[in-house]
């Protein structure tokens, strides 16, 4: 794949026309007034029929389940679907993160934690009961998810500094613990709890366990939204449990034997390949901005588009664009043909977006001088919002690491 198609494109140009119609005026108001996003996720939703189509792909893929033949019924529907519908129904789910961060990148974080990250949990390892009751209103955004993993002291050692525990208490579950840097976490309905099991051992070799929570359940308290530096329209909170009790029916998979550490890793994927998208719209923005302000910003008597060095940072711009297009591009033909990324190759292509995009945001910003410093000046956002890429769903640090010891296991 070399280029969007015909059929790609009026994706794109549907989603940009409610951006524009939707998003864009009341951008103030999502960045700096308290307005939870919710409600315009719920209309793009049902504008495009976004979560009937996440809800006919969940119904088929539990039928399967339920035949107990998942696998081969999976690659039987596969070998059905054309190469083209295959690539239309990724690209479906790329476009809008791409159109939504040219204006407005909290509304992914807000979206993908509710709908990929939370749902994709309890789809992934849920029992069948688990998965019938909790999954689909988070895929039609009826109900908001949240995914808590990170705590205060834990940062990106996330299982080894882990002190949130559950303890056994006759058929039960008792927990205790406190979740930060949550997202949704004011508001989520349905949170996926990841914690530890306290049979008195050493904390570093207990199992990870992860259970499905309520809101208003007793003994849970969900923070007010969190002052950050940028994604504003991405509500961000603390939790707090104290003897939380929940029977066998909300732990995940009904089983003290699952592989939550790999189904959180798993999570991580998810979470590092659609930073991608996220990125390519951040630089697509700040590059379409930067231009436009080149053309028209005037100094020593001609428009500063006519300057090497400002064309240097265009250049430099269109460069990094290309290649984030190039790897979206991959992630459609890969899902296309049903081949994910691994964890190392997520972790790559994690690694370049949130530097490609906190590169080329703060160029957009530089070229713009002091105006870009400005708030009035989309490019400020942007820059502020380009950051966290390169912190959550793991540091760039934690991506070299990964990347690295993939390196020196294979050899």
């Amino acid at each position: 794949m070399i280029e969007w198609s015909e059929q790609h494109q009026a994706m794109r140009d549907a989603f940009r026309k409610f951006v524009e119609a939707e998003i864009k005026p009341n951008l103030e108001e999502l960045e700096h007034g308290d307005t939870p996003p919710y409600d315009v996720l719920r209309k793009m939703y049902e504008t495009f029929g976004i979560g009937a189509m996440q809800l006919d792909r969940f119904h088929r893929q539990l039928e399967r389940d339920k035949a107990n033949g998942s696998a081969q019924a999976e690659k039987k529907e596969k070998r059905g679907v054309s190469f083209e519908a295959a690539a239309d129904a990724a690209a479906m789910q790329l476009i809008p993160i791409i159109e939504l961060c040219h204006y407005c990148p909290g509304l992914i974080t807000a979206m993908g934690v509710s709908v990929a990250l939370t749902a994709g949990a309890i789809r992934s390892k849920g029992t069948l009961a688990q998965k019938e009751k909790f999954v689909p209103p988070l895929l039609t955004m009826e109900k908001i998810g949240a995914w808590a993993i990170t705590e205060p002291g834990s940062g990106s050692d996330a299982f080894g500094s882990m002190k949130s525990t559950a303890r056994r208490d006759g058929d039960e579950y008792v927990l205790n613990g406190s979740k930060t840097f949550i997202t949704n976490g004011p508001y989520a309905d349905t949170i996926v709890f990841i914690c530890k099991l306290d049979e008195g051992n050493d904390a570093r070799e207990r199992k990870v366990l992860s259970f499905i929570l309520d809101k208003g359940m007793p003994g849970l308290e969900q923070s007010k939204p969190l002052r950050k530096m940028g994604l504003h329209s991405s509500p961000t909170g603390e939790l707090f449990l104290e003897d939380v009790r929940v029977g066998r029916d909300r732990l995940i998979g009904e089983t003290e034997k699952g592989p939550s550490r790999s189904g959180a890793k798993d999570t991580f994927n998810t979470e590092r390949i659609g930073v991608v998208a996220m990125a390519l719209g951040i630089v697509e923005q700040c590059l379409s901005l930067s231009v436009e302000y080149a053309r028209t910003r005037v100094q020593f008597g001609k428009p500063i588009g006519e300057f090497q060095l400002i064309q240097a940072k265009l250049a430099e711009m269109e460069v990094a664009r290309m290649n984030l297009q190039n790897i979206v591009f991959q992630q459609i033909e890969r899902a296309a043909l049903g081949k994910g990324f691994t964890l190392a190759e997520a972790s790559a292509g994690k690694l370049y977006a949130a530097r490609a995009a906190m590169n080329v945001s703060l160029e957009a910003v530089q070229l713009f001088g002091g105006n870009g410093y400005m708030a009035e000046f989309q490019v400020e956002q942007l820059c502020r919002d380009a950051k966290v890429l390169q912190i959550y769903a793991g540091t760039d640090e934690i991506q070299i690491s990964q990347i690295a010891r993939s390196m020196l296991g294979d050899a």
